[in-house]
């Protein structure tokens, strides 16, 4: 792996004054990114929910509806 340093080169950038500043009106140079931030990722686990907590809320919606339907409709007669 090479390492890319982020550090522009004084005597080969443009614009810039002795001691690494930028004078005014003039463009710094441009950052470098991070090309070896750390390993690569191989193992990428699924995110969601799974079918048995995910069912257990639909139904349990649907009970908490119909309870409030049924009260609804026991109010009125």
């Amino acid at each position: 792996m090479t390492h890319i340093s982020p550090d522009p080169e004084p005597e080969r950038s443009t614009g810039l004054e002795p001691g690494g500043g930028v004078p005014p009106g003039e463009t710094p140079p441009a950052e470098s990114s991070l090309p070896e931030a750390g390993p690569r990722e191989t193992h990428n686990p699924t995110k969601g929910w799974a079918k048995a907590p995910l069912t257990l809320i639909i139904v349990l919606a649907v009970l908490v509806a119909a309870f409030f339907l049924a009260y609804a409709l026991v109010l009125l007669l």
